[in-house]
């Protein structure tokens, strides 16, 4: 049986380095790292149904989409096996929650629905947060005029982006696009309805994801994703799709906001403001506040980063607890929560208990 298993990446035939690829409970879909696969990505990949161990959940060690790891002792009978050790990660996203991801991978559509500026730029500045490589795709480009392409493409060069233009209906820009994804763990994300779906099916047939078709009265798409998991490139690389959304959380702090926008990093690398501390809406001499199209959105995301930080500050005071609601495109605001009693109904078995006391009094 010995000879029957595929060469190990490590000397000891019991220890075997893989890649998560999803969660389910407490299980784990893990690809091992064979020698064969590093020679040739077309081979299929020996997939294992993994545990883990007790003594990781004992210090606490979680195992994430995206960890390498070291499997122990597999059964390959059964194909599965035990989770050892977590290798170290090199990047840690909390939403989504995967590990080692090298790129994000921002879709939007240019029609059905319509790209919306203000949305594509709070994706922009979230995808920003990270640390992550930023790639920008617009899919649907059939359906639009080569004049209104061209539009766009201009436009974002002025906020700092590139972006690749596909149809997936007419398999156009989907070799230059799986060029960018090589090798590289790659966080698919964007609106609901852009065709995330429908893209990663075509690049990875095997992969199966639900579609879902534009709300005809929200003008926007119906979720269909409904966890994270990774998917493999032809040629070798890993996609993650996530769970569509329309407005993303942004959770920035107001001194970390301007280095998001690539315009605003552009501006700071030929002059400096006059405080080093500017927040560029308003203070004297400062470099960045001008005409430029996102100064606008920046503008608001400040005000959102601003009430975000204040939040922060209180949370060590439960009574200043604040709450978050979220208006129109976006527009975030922070109101207090009641949390006296004196605002909260009582229960139908609470106000039965005080009847019954109070029966019992008068008895």
């Amino acid at each position: 049986m010995r000879n029957n298993w595929p060469d190990s990446t490590f000397s000891e035939k019991s220890r075997w380095l893989g890649t998560v690829l999803a969660t389910h409970a407490n299980y784990y879909r893990v690809s091992l790292e064979t020698q064969d696969r590093r020679a040739d990505k077309s081979q299929p990949p020996v997939i294992l149904l993994c545990t883990r161990r007790s003594r990781l959940m004992k210090i606490g060690q979680t195992v994430m989409v995206g960890d390498r790891v070291v499997i122990e002792e597999p059964d390959w009978q059964g194909l599965r096996g035990a989770i050892g050790e977590v290798l170290p990660r090199r990047s840690v996203l909390d939403r989504p929650p995967v590990a080692n991801a090298d790129q994000i991978l921002l879709v939007f559509a240019l029609a059905e629905p319509a790209l919306d500026p203000y949305q594509l730029s709070r994706f922009l500045v979230k995808a920003e947060s990270t640390g992550l490589e930023v790639q920008l795709c617009l899919s649907k480009q059939d359906l639009v005029a080569t004049v209104e392409q061209i539009s766009w493409l201009d436009r974002l060069r002025q906020w700092g982006y590139s972006a690749s233009l596909i149809s997936v209906s007419q398999d156009q820009g989907l070799e230059t696009l799986l060029f960018h994804l090589q090798q590289k763990i790659t966080i698919v994300s964007g609106p609901s309805g852009v065709g995330k779906s429908s893209l990663i099916n075509r690049l990875i047939p095997q992969a199966a994801l639900r579609t879902g078709a534009v709300s005809g009265k929200l003008a926007r798409g119906r979720h269909t994703t409904r966890h994270v998991e990774l998917f493999e490139l032809p040629g070798g690389g890993l996609l993650a799709d996530t769970p569509g959304f329309n407005q993303p959380d942004l959770m920035a702090l107001p001194q970390d906001l301007a280095q998001y926008f690539p315009e605003i990093r552009e501006r700071l690398t030929h002059t400096t403001c006059q405080f080093s501390d500017c927040l560029h809406r308003g203070e004297p001499n400062c470099a960045v506040r001008g005409t430029w199209e996102r100064y606008e959105h920046y503008l608001e995301f400040l005000t959102e980063a601003i009430a975000y930080q204040q939040v922060l500050e209180r949370q060590s005071n439960p009574e200043s607890a604040l709450k978050r609601k979220t208006k129109g495109k976006g527009h975030a605001t922070f109101e207090p929560k009641l949390a006296s009693e004196k605002y909260r109904r009582r229960s139908r078995r609470m106000e039965h208990q005080g009847l019954l006391s109070e029966e019992l009094e008068e008895l």
